[in-house]
């Protein structure tokens, strides 16, 4: 099968106009499908299985388990609670038995475990009490899970061995108004785009700040959304300037910053050579053709309602 990606977004009974989960070909662009979902915000693949797993983003959030046929179709296969409300994320670890889900509304994250299957079971739920907005799961190399938690402007750390629990030193403290929302490792370094700050920030392996740089160049308000490190640059969407930014690791040296494609861009994802750009109010995925590792502009867009996420396999 070509190379194909799952987009996800929001649905008219979670505010946006999109129809669930979309099949497109890469590259061709072809749609090759529709599964009807609600909400599903974010997407994870199993790392082993042909599982798809989608949140649904609402009060009574919902996180969804689709088996992923050879031509790429998705066929439901259970639902169940989040946990919290209005889940935002979802990520499986390496090993394929674990999944978590960040409930953004109450802050709540909660930790299931998957079978031989790919089937949901064990579940444990962590609350963190007021303010508290989580917002994206990170699986470590280190046994230890992080979430960023964007009200309380701290990285949650929790120990995963038998079972998952608190860590003993606790969560990592942020700077103050960071808003922490994506983040992502590349080897000694964290690399982490604030929200409500508009900075992105980069730290060594013991969480002390390196280096903090505005994520646009742009004049205005701007609200990072998704951050990915692929090769040697960081890559950073920017809602508001609706650009993306390019950055140099571990200094964070700005390498470029061009337009995303549409407007809002809430999410983005690497691959074939390409930059796929979920543009939320736009209605569509933008495709920025790379050279040399920097995004282009004047590439496709597909049509899509409300996109949020953009997951690529083959």
């Amino acid at each position: 099968m070509a190379e194909v990606a799952y987009i996800g977004g929001y649905t008219p009974d979670t505010g946006g106009s999109g129809t669930g989960i979309t099949l497109v070909e890469l590259g061709s662009l072809t749609r090759l499908g529709e599964t009807a979902a609600s909400g599903p915000s974010f997407l994870a693949a199993h790392p082993l299985l042909p599982v798809i797993y989608a949140v649904g983003e609402s009060e009574q959030g919902t996180v969804g388990v689709f088996a992923r046929a050879a031509d790429g179709a998705l066929s439901p296969l259970a639902q169940r609670p989040s946990g919290g409300s209005f889940p935002c994320h979802v990520a499986v670890d390496p090993t394929g038995t674990l999944l978590a889900v960040a409930n953004y509304g109450d802050g709540t994250v909660s930790v299931h475990g998957i079978d031989e299957s790919g089937l949901l079971t064990d579940v444990w739920t962590f609350s963190h009490g007021e303010p508290t907005h989580a917002h994206q799961t990170v699986f470590g190399p280190d046994g230890v899970m992080y979430v960023s938690d964007l009200g309380a402007d701290e990285v949650r750390r929790y120990l995963v061995t038998d079972q998952v629990v608190p860590h003993p030193d606790g969560p990592v403290r942020l700077a103050a108004g960071m808003g922490p929302r994506h983040m992502a490792r590349r080897g000694d370094h964290w690399y982490v785009a604030g929200e409500l700050d508009g900075t992105v920030r980069v730290y060594d392996a013991g969480w002390r700040e390196i280096s903090a740089v505005e994520a646009s160049g742009a004049e205005g308000k701007n609200q990072p959304s998704h951050l990915e490190v692929s090769g040697e640059f960081v890559y950073v969407a920017n809602r508001g300037p609706d650009t993306i930014s390019v950055f140099s690791g571990p200094g964070l040296e700005r390498v470029a910053e061009v337009p995303c494609g549409g407007d809002w861009p809430r999410h983005f994802a690497v691959a074939d050579g390409r930059m796929y750009v979920a543009n939320q109010r736009s209605d569509g995925v933008a495709v920025l053709l790379m050279k040399d590792g920097i995004p282009r502009v004047g590439g496709e867009v597909f049509a899509v309602g409300s996109p949020s996420c953009v997951l690529p396999l083959s």
